[in-house]
């Protein structure tokens, strides 16, 4: 089947063959793009630089404490909310990085990995007929969830090439029914990065509205060039209305794992974990253990990520400076943005399906996480960089071939 009937079109019955026994609440809702490319990727042998997970492990230490845990007979059900242990070094660390002082016990939840923790915070606080605004290229977990609630969603592009967010547009998307704004920075899968003056127009825009907030920060070490992570730990009057969402899996490499947090005020965390306790109730206990150790005892290895991550950004785009590709340096997250714009005039769903077949390399098209993918400005395929320096380079060749 052509890629872009997977990517556009997405039905049950083209998928699988079938037709369900009753009318689908998500009918035009299938297999996501990073599955179908990672297996595209694997069908043909192509270096996988399409779904965003690391091709080298976690940190040995950390592989040690989970050893030690499943050993020592921490293998029983924990608090539905996440080990204290765990909850607490989570406090600590947005304590030491954003000045927010948080409860461990009644602020912070232990998820099965941030796309549970995106599910339950929507769920929490989305009703019929209202709406969420996102920003397109949105992360496709987004808007199913809020179509379950009742909800509908209203879609700002991200204005190119730096991805940036339009703040009058998003003014004139703001309604009496507007119920929550999605925010993801580091930006997955532009790759860029809010500022201190997106900030500043988010909270003049939202100021005297009952309007909540989502923030999908599972990069929030992943920032570059000196730059720092406009977390909304940051800002109180924020924070007071938000659920902030990170991952473990994107900041130990260990994104099979599949453990993540919410951090939001009691009286938010109270409705999350109404849902949370239904939706997963738990999460693997000697791994909520490990991390804990692992976090409390090597505070360096989030510190020295964003440095770890430049250097390979750097290094996949010093390899691609004599090819034919534009290339603007990815600002955060472990993706790379590749404008083919002088080597081919196809759409990026098409292209993405014949470089995995063709030159063997797999990436992501973009256009596919847009309501209307004509609002992508820029012909960009979206690369990975999250590899062994080794499969960047050999990547890298085949690129500059082109």
């Amino acid at each position: 089947m052509p890629l872009c009937q997977y990517a556009r079109s997405f039905f049950y019955q083209r998928e699988f063959g079938l037709t369900p026994p009753f009318d689908s609440k998500l009918p035009d809702v299938g297999t996501t793009i990073f599955t179908v490319m990672s297996a595209m990727a694997a069908e043909h042998d192509a270096i996988n630089l399409s779904q965003g997970y690391p091709d080298f492990d976690g940190p040995e230490a950390l592989k040690e404490r989970v050893r030690h845990y499943v050993s020592a007979g921490f293998n029983q059900y924990p608090p539905m909310a996440g080990v204290p242990a765990l909850r607490e070094a989570v406090a600590q660390k947005v304590d030491s990085l954003y000045g927010l002082t948080v409860d461990a016990e009644a602020e912070i939840t232990v998820t099965a990995g941030a796309t549970e923790a995106l599910f339950c915070a929507i769920a929490a606080v989305v009703r019929p007929g209202d709406e969420v605004i996102v920003f397109d290229p949105a992360y496709d977990s987004y808007e199913p969830v809020v179509r379950l609630q009742g909800g509908c969603t209203v879609h700002v592009p991200l204005r190119g090439p730096q991805f940036a967010v339009d703040w009058d547009e998003v003014a004139d998307a703001v309604t009496e029914r507007t119920r929550l704004i999605i925010i993801n920075t580091p930006h997955n899968p532009t790759g860029s990065v809010w500022r201190e003056h997106d900030i500043s127009a988010l909270r003049a825009i939202i100021a005297d509205r009952d309007i909540y907030l989502v923030a999908d920060e599972v990069y929030e070490h992943i920032v570059f060039d000196g730059v720092e992570h406009v977390s909304l730990c940051r800002y109180p009057d924020l924070w007071a209305r938000s659920f902030v969402i990170s991952s473990f899996g994107k900041t130990y490499h260990v994104t099979g794992w599949k453990v993540g947090y919410c951090v939001a005020p009691s009286a938010l965390s109270l409705e999350f974990r109404k849902i949370h306790q239904f939706v997963n109730f738990t999460v693997n206990t000697p791994m909520q253990h490990a991390l804990a150790d692992f976090l409390s005892s090597c505070p360096e290895h989030h510190l020295e990520l964003p440095a770890f991550y430049q250097g390979k950004r750097d290094l996949f785009c010093n390899l691609l400076s004599e090819s034919r590709f534009s290339v603007a340096p990815s600002a955060g997250t472990y993706f790379q943005l590749l404008n083919y714009g002088e080597i081919s005039n196809a759409d990026d769903v098409s292209l993405a399906a014949d470089w995995t077949r063709e030159l063997k390399v797999a990436s992501i098209p973009i256009s596919v996480f847009y309501r209307n993918p004509d609002a992508l400005e820029e012909p960009v395929l979206r690369f990975c960089f999250a590899k062994d320096d080794a499969t960047l380079s050999r990547a890298a060749e085949v690129l500059c071939s082109l």
